[in-house]
């Protein structure tokens, strides 16, 4: 997985972006609306599966950015993992924040169908902060569940790699399985999951470089 760590300059970076920024303007002048109201309207109208709707909501809660920032904390104190918990939490709280004021400048509403699946004992979150700017909350794209997932499953898989190179992969199913999620419950449209994606792998490209993740494979100096 070091290949998922890059420099501002490389090609990585560069195709990245253009993927972004593609996907923010198909969503923009509203080319996929179609497809993103026909996935939302089939899941709003599907069945209640009890089993499936609480998997569901378990998962999208995890990617609440208190609790990651929590995580980061946990590994800033131990001192082996500082430098994974000082990259995550910069991360976090960087995407957080441009996810937010990314999405008062798309100004794309939410998917209109209220949840009605199996009750659960919190409200589902969204999380999207943006300061001096109004109507964040309620919009849609990019998902920052999608792009903080995605930072989660980037860096422990590349901290993992080393040991568990198989293994490592496995956690990249994280971000998928929290992108589903976030259309599941009906909080975001495919698209917004996508974008928060391609955003999250760009940020923590260039995060981890910047924070020279690849330094905890270094033996340390006593």
């Amino acid at each position: 997985m070091k290949n998922w760590i890059f420099d501002i300059r490389s090609r990585s970076f560069v195709l990245l972006t253009a993927a972004f920024i593609l996907v923010s303007m198909l969503v923009l002048f509203q080319v996929t609306a179609s497809f993103d109201q026909f996935v939302v309207s089939s899941i709003a109208n599907s069945p209640e599966n009890f089993l499936l709707d609480n998997i569901m909501q378990i998962i999208t809660e995890t990617g609440d950015s208190f609790y990651m920032l929590g995580f980061g904390i946990l590994m800033l104190i131990i001192k082996k993992t500082r430098r994974i918990g000082i990259t995550i939490m910069i991360l976090i709280v960087l995407s957080t924040l441009l996810t937010g004021y990314i999405k008062c400048g798309i100004d794309r509403e939410r998917p209109s169908y209220d949840y009605e699946g199996t009750p659960f004992p919190v409200e589902i979150s969204k999380d999207t902060f943006a300061l001096f700017c109004e109507g964040g909350y309620n919009a849609s794209y990019p998902s920052g569940h999608a792009a903080r997932s995605t930072i989660f499953g980037i860096v422990l898989g590349y901290v993992l790699y080393h040991r568990f190179p198989r293994g490592a992969y496995m956690l990249l199913l994280y971000p998928i399985l929290m992108s589903i999620s976030r259309v599941y419950v009906l909080q975001h449209f495919p698209m917004d999951v996508i974008g928060g994606s391609i955003l999250g792998i760009m940020l923590t490209g260039i995060m981890a470089k910047r924070t020279k993740l690849y330094k905890i494979f270094e033996p340390s100096k006593t």
